[in-house]
């Protein structure tokens, strides 16, 4: 059951101005800290394109198959290859993050992965990265220094030898963390050069070359499949089946919430966004959301934003030790516009009552509670001064649609409800006086002069505001 009846949202502003503290709110500090950000390639206006640039963003904490595969539903098979030309080989090719270079690397050796390394039509670029990357590794360590580009070395050489298959369960953020044993340095990681650099189908390709000097025992080792040397051997498995499926599942809850920030989800969609609900908190611990994307999808798909806005205050403990600040969502939801898909987002997370960790006093709390707190008190207020313009830009003829007067009443109509249930409270000056002078401006309006009256009465009968 949604918070008010359904309707179109109302169309928004910008409301990127500094905020004005209103006597008596409770809300949460404006926090400097940004969330995390990669660098990557400026998406066109090609939907396509920023779709797949947002999911390099993210893809530090997902499995490397789960990013390939989202990869393949994002892009149709025909455009593939001239898409990876176009951003994937120059991210790989760049200095870009290796968070970044290491899923682009994956996702190139699995487009052709059924076929052999040596019909893979970018095995000469992964080569030259991994001849380069690894001389520029082996150059630090002749300094007695350890440097980051060894994980990509290995992964490049993983790939190359068509182990690649053994990556994908690991995600690129386990993979830079994880340090590698000697024998796995780059100074120890051979390939033969013939077989990627002459079109020669002859040549072995996941075979690697000992070449003079090389200490054999370390050949063996590399060419064996320990994956991560701190994992147990229990653990270095193939991908099972039960393992790729989940994969996929995530690949597919990961493409709707991109999908969702752009439109508002089908049918189809929003049927199997319900079944891929359990696997939301995965997108959130660690998050792949940004506080940047949570507006947008509150505006096209409010129900797939409270089950995100739940999943990230529920994982409020792993993303605090990985230095992600919950209070720049918390930000998020305060400065969305005052639309029908804010106030029903709003309404619903004041009204749940699951209980989460409350990172003040280290005790517990609800999501009510810390919604009332942290977000009601500043969203009043920026939806005041949201309607405010509003009202400036139509009396300059700047906008000709109904904005203001819609905004108006649904603001009002969501203040009687909290008033009704008493989630706020009209005796309590820090509650409603903001709320009041409100109301009393835009008496006109209906719906703005009956909450004025309940307002005004409950300041002399609290017990008026229970008849009404």
């Amino acid at each position: 059951m949604t918070w008010m009846s359904s309707s179109l949202p109302l169309t928004s502003t910008s409301r990127a101005s500094p905020v004005i503290t209103m006597a008596g709110s409770r809300f949460f500090p404006k926090s400097s800290t940004s969330s995390q950000t990669f660098t990557t390639q400026k998406g066109s206006g090609d939907p396509t394109r920023a779709s797949v640039v947002h999911l390099l963003a993210r893809a530090h904490s997902l499995p490397c198959s789960a990013a390939s595969q989202a990869f393949m539903q994002l892009v149709q098979p025909t455009a593939r290859f001239q898409l990876a030309l176009d951003l994937l080989l120059p991210l790989l090719t760049s200095s870009a993050d290796l968070a970044q270079r290491i899923p682009v690397s994956f996702i190139l050796y699995s487009m052709y992965a059924p076929y052999p390394i040596s019909l893979n039509p970018f095995k000469s670029v992964l080569y030259a990265t991994f001849v380069k990357e690894r001389e520029l590794a082996i150059e630090v360590s002749a300094k007695g220094e350890f440097s980051e580009r060894e994980q990509l070395v290995w992964v490049l050489w993983k790939i190359l030898k068509e182990d690649g298959n053994d990556i994908g369960p690991y995600s690129p953020s386990t993979l830079t963390k994880s340090p590698l044993p000697p024998e796995l340095r780059a100074s120890c990681l051979f390939l033969d050069e013939e077989t990627f650099m002459e079109n020669d189908p002859d040549h072995s390709v996941a075979k690697s070359t000992i070449t003079a000097g090389e200490p054999k025992q370390f050949a063996e080792q590399g060419a064996s499949k320990n994956l991560l040397p701190l994992l147990p051997p229990a653990t270095e498995t193939k991908i099972t089946r039960e393992a790729d499926r989940e994969n996929e599942r995530i690949a597919q809850a990961m493409k709707l919430v991109l999908a969702a920030r752009d439109r508002a989800l089908t049918l189809t969609e929003q049927r199997a966004s319900i079944t891929l609900t359990p696997l939301i908190p995965r997108l959130t611990s660690p998050t792949m959301i940004t506080s940047v994307d949570l507006p947008p999808i509150v505006s096209y798909n409010p129900n797939l934003a409270y089950q995100l806005v739940i999943a990230l205050l529920m994982a409020l403990p792993n993303n605090l030790a990985q230095d992600i600040d919950i209070s720049v969502y918390l930000d998020a939801l305060t400065l969305l516009p005052p639309t029908l898909p804010s106030f029903d987002l709003l309404g619903r997370l004041l009204r749940d009552t699951s209980a989460i960790p409350d990172y003040s006093t280290g005790g517990k709390t609800t999501i009510a509670d810390i919604v009332r707190s942290e977000v009601l008190g500043r969203f009043i207020h920026e939806s005041i001064k949201w309607l405010d313009n509003a009202e400036r830009d139509e009396h300059e003829g700047l906008v000709s649609d109904d904005r203001f007067a819609k905004g108006v009443q649904n603001l009002c109509r969501f203040y009687s409800a909290l008033l009704k249930l008493s989630i706020v409270d009209a005796a309590s000056d820090a509650d409603s006086t903001e709320m009041s002078h409100f109301a009393l401006r835009h008496s006109r309006f209906e719906d703005a002069n009956a909450l004025y009256c309940i307002l005004a009465s409950g300041r002399f009968d609290p017990f008026y505001t229970a008849m009404i």
